[in-house]
């Protein structure tokens, strides 16, 4: 990971010893080990070593904190987390209501009553001989929520295995590639995908500590990067940046960033030479879902490609009934052979039950059929947010805005956003006036740097139907006013040494 480089061997043996550090910590197979920090070494050692205890693992999203970490660590009943200075704080007041919680390790200088990751190395390098199967649980990655709190997606060891697989088929892999990406390593598809990838195909791999747009290219370039991973928030950034004549001088064939619109599409091919690929379409419950081939005649620029092989996929209307020729549904799915998805949500049969009716998994994302056979996205049917390439709770955000003493009630919705994918824009229903300054350091105590809201609206009282429910439709159609506060042209805004 940037400046620190290992070959495979090496991180096997790194790997080995820090199994045997953390078994002679009581960790084993039915337990959880949870990781909280940004991109660093140590997480690499980490997705081998907690794999090879037979535990399961439990990425964090460093930049939480509050109820927003509590929920995650609570629900997953981590009885390990392992995380940096930063970490420590955002736990401190959350310690006494995490029961399950019985060690502490710190990345950084350890404290009284907490473990050094240094010292899980003194205890040799003979890992425990632990018997894993495909079907055997690897970890538990938390997805956004869409009427309640984020659940917990449980990933099979088959699971990673044939999500770097299938992906790598489709970008063609050779063995004399050579992957460069910038994803936080708590993020699903940098788990999925970026880790495991470059494992299977056997080739070497870089990983930029911290997303950087304007060194994104000049890294590759440095590392003789063929082969890029991004999202499509983060080619939203990289064409953000001031063309440079050195824009061409890389070696990269291949880029896979989804979602870019046509004219984005366009502009990148022309300014870097490379034809991003974004004929891919997946959640955490199923990366990828749909895609296709690199070099296959079917790649429609307009869509997301086309079922994956070990996956029927198919539109659904409200009925559950499957669409035929170019409609539009919902986007649902099933397996044709084992592995092919995740194995349900952790400890919570209820929602696993709602997203297989009718035996089909129900991703929440609107789709239609192109005449090519490929699929297109079209909108999210659940009530999320995307926001820099971070997937948001709004349930979850407008529990934690409607916390501040003089908020009655909020309702969060998304406005367009420059860089393609959404800004939030908060409505409230406040019982006396607020200070912008101070209800702006209320979001940045309180709630992840990304998930705070850059519009805010102050309203009587939320639109509602004769259910209750809050008509969000209503919120979004009236758009912003002259009224409407942008922290952005305030100057309110988190800056990156303030995010944690």
């Amino acid at each position: 990971m940037d400046e620190n480089v290992f070959t495979y061997a090496e991180m096997d043996e790194r790997s080995d010893a820090l199994a045997a550090g953390l078994a002679h910590l009581g960790v084993g197979q039915g337990e959880q080990v949870a990781m909280l920090s940004p991109n660093r070494t140590e997480l690499l050692e980490l997705f081998y070593g907690v794999a090879k205890t037979g535990a399961a693992q439990v990425p964090l999203n460093a930049y939480l904190k509050g109820d927003f970490l509590l929920h995650q660590l609570r629900q997953s009943r981590s009885s390990v987390l392992v995380t940096d200075a930063a970490g420590r704080e955002a736990l401190a007041p959350l310690r006494s209501q995490l029961p399950d919680l019985r060690a502490l390790i710190l990345l950084d200088a350890a404290e009284d009553g907490e473990i050094s990751y240094a010292s899980l190395f003194d205890h040799g390098n003979t890992p425990p001989q632990v018997e894993l199967t495909a079907a055997d649980r690897m970890s538990i990655l938390y997805t956004s929520g869409t009427t309640g709190l984020p659940k917990g997606c449980v990933a099979s060891h088959g699971y990673y295995c044939r999500s770097g697989e299938i992906i790598g088929q489709a970008l063609e892999v050779t063995e004399g590639d050579v992957l460069f990406a910038g994803l936080p390593l708590f993020h699903s598809g940098a788990r999925l995908v970026t880790v495991t990838l470059p494992l299977i195909y056997g080739i070497p791999a870089y990983l930029q500590g911290t997303f950087s747009a304007r060194a994104y290219f000049p890294r590759a370039k440095e590392v003789g990067a063929t082969l890029m991973i991004a999202v499509g928030a983060m080619g939203a950034a990289i064409l953000a940046t001031e063309p440079s004549p050195a824009d061409r001088g890389h070696k990269v064939t291949r880029i896979m960033c989804a979602p870019l619109s046509l004219d984005a599409q366009a502009t990148f091919r022309e300014r870097f030479g490379v034809d991003p690929w974004v004929d891919i379409f997946g959640q955490t419950e199923c990366m990828p879902t749909t895609l296709t081939q690199l070099s296959s005649d079917r790649r429609d620029p307009n869509g997301c490609g086309i079922g994956a092989s070990d996956l029927d996929v198919a539109l659904l209307d409200d009925e559950g009934n499957v669409l035929d020729g170019e409609a539009t549904g919902e986007i649902c799915l099933r397996p044709k052979t084992p592995y092919a998805m995740f194995e349900g949500y952790f400890e919570n049969p209820t929602a696993t039950l709602e997203a297989f009716r009718g035996l089909w998994h129900h991703t929440g994302d609107y789709g239609r059929r192109l005449p090519s056979g490929a699929f297109a996205f079209v909108d999210r049917k659940k009530d999320s947010l995307r926001r820099r390439g971070e997937n948001i709770s709004s349930f979850e955000l407008e529990q934690a805005i409607d916390a501040h003493p003089a908020i009655v009630e909020s309702a969060v919705v998304a406005v367009a956003s420059d860089l393609g994918e959404d800004d939030i824009k908060a409505c409230i229903a406040a019982s006396s006036p607020i200070d912008p300054a101070e209800l702006f350091d209320f979001f940045k105590n309180n709630l992840p740097y990304f998930a705070i809201p850059r519009y805010v609206d102050f309203i009587d009282a939320l639109p509602r139907n004769g259910v209750g429910r809050v008509l969000k439709h209503k919120l979004r159609e009236a758009g912003n006013t002259a009224a409407t506060w942008d922290f952005e042209a305030m100057d309110l805004v988190v800056t990156k040494e303030e995010r944690r």
